[in-house]
């Protein structure tokens, strides 16, 4: 789940990025690449949220760049430019954990895991299954566990339409004003985004969806990993997750916490130098 783009558009490439695919023993998938010309500091393997892109991470990687580190943002299986079949097992979570054990191993781990929240819970659980290729674990603006009532109810309804409605279909439904107080979009970024839903599979949205309304509490899991840094980073004002739990969950973990402020659901596009400056901070604090 994410928030629109800002009118200065997300979907522009800084200078030292590009548009890639990342071939993996799991397939390939289409990629988002900056690299440093001279030494990498590290190397920083982002997932996107629900019905996020790798575009999404766009206002990062300028600051990651600039800060000796390589990033790659990757489209999950079915996600938008990363095409996925029709089976549901391609979705079920021990794939999805699978896909981003393959993208570390391609990158040459240990890599920098972050993904933003259902991408935090694909993350979790892949440190979870095998943490081997991991040299740290940001959860950014990702629960606990499923999201909050009023998040339910929209992905109930959403579920609920791609089972009778074309994607074409439940994007002119989903038009609409735009929320008090919420940045405007260009007409370009909202062609953009449009296109982008369209490459969704549906199956990939019904299940992931579902998988978001059941989502256990792995806390606790995650906590007795006392080799693995975590870093949980969130929003002021997040409307998936309230702050205050999210707050207990970076307690409960024993977690770097960063808290960003005038930003909701999605910090790295309301809030990106805040954000970029916390995570760099974060993986420099343990390089030192």
């Amino acid at each position: 789940m994410s928030s629109p783009p800002s009118p200065s558009s997300v979907f522009s490439l800084p200078p030292g990025a590009r548009r890639t695919t990342l071939a993996t023993a799991r397939g390939d998938f289409a990629a988002l690449e900056a690299a440093p010309a001279d030494e990498v500091r590290g190397t920083v393997l982002l997932l996107p949220g629900y019905t996020g892109s790798k575009d999404e991470f766009i206002p990062l990687l300028g600051p990651i760049l600039d800060a000796g580190y390589r990033a790659v943002a990757v489209d999950g299986r079915g996600q938008d430019e990363t095409p996925g079949p029709d089976d549901e097992g391609a979705y079920a979570p021990e794939a999805l954990v699978a896909d981003t054990l393959a993208q570390a191993r391609a990158l040459g781990a240990p890599v920098h895991l972050l993904g933003h929240s259902m991408g935090g819970h694909v993350a979790r659980a892949a440190v979870l299954t095998d943490q081997r290729p991991f040299r740290s674990l940001t959860l950014m603006s990702s629960g606990p566990a499923e999201v909050g009532e009023a998040r339910r109810t929209q992905l109930r309804l959403l579920i609920d339409v791609l089972a009778t409605m074309t994607m074409r279909q439940v994007w002119e439904a989903m038009r609409g004003p735009a929320p008090a107080g919420a940045a405007p979009v260009t007409a370009t970024d909202a062609e953009l985004l449009r296109q982008r839903w369209l490459r969704n599979n549906p199956t990939q949205l019904r299940v992931v969806g579902a998988r978001l309304l059941t989502e256990p509490d792995r806390t606790d899991e995650l906590a007795a990993l006392t080799r693995m840094p975590v870093h949980l980073l969130y929003g002021d004002r997040d409307d998936a997750w309230a702050p205050e739990l999210l707050a207990e969950t970076a307690r409960r973990l024993g977690a770097h916490e960063t808290v960003v402020a005038d930003a909701e659901h999605s910090p790295n596009l309301q809030q990106p130098r805040a954000t970029a400056t916390a995570l760099i901070a974060f993986w420099e604090g343990l390089r030192r």
